[in-house]
C-alpha cells in the first residue's frame, strides 16, 4: 500500500457484472466519498457505486 493509499482510506467503488469492482476514487473523509458517489450516480444512473473503507495496511 502506497503512502497516498494509506492517507486516503475511503474509496468509491463501481460495481461491475460478475462480482467485479473498480475503485474510481480515494478520499480522506467519508463525507467527500459519499458526495462523489452521489455525483457519479447522477451522471451514470445505470451504474452502481458504493463507498467503502479500505483498511488494508502493511
Amino acid at each position: 500500500m502506497t503512502y497516498q493509499e494509506y492517507i486516503t482510506p475511503w474509496v468509491v467503488v463501481r460495481l461491475l457484472p460478475d462480482m467485479r469492482r473498480v475503485i474510481v476514487g480515494r478520499f480522506r473523509k467519508r463525507s467527500d466519498a459519499g458526495s462523489h458517489s452521489q455525483l457519479l450516480q447522477q451522471q451514470m444512473p445505470d451504474s452502481k457505486f458504493v463507498v467503502m473503507f479500505d483498511s488494508l495496511c502493511n
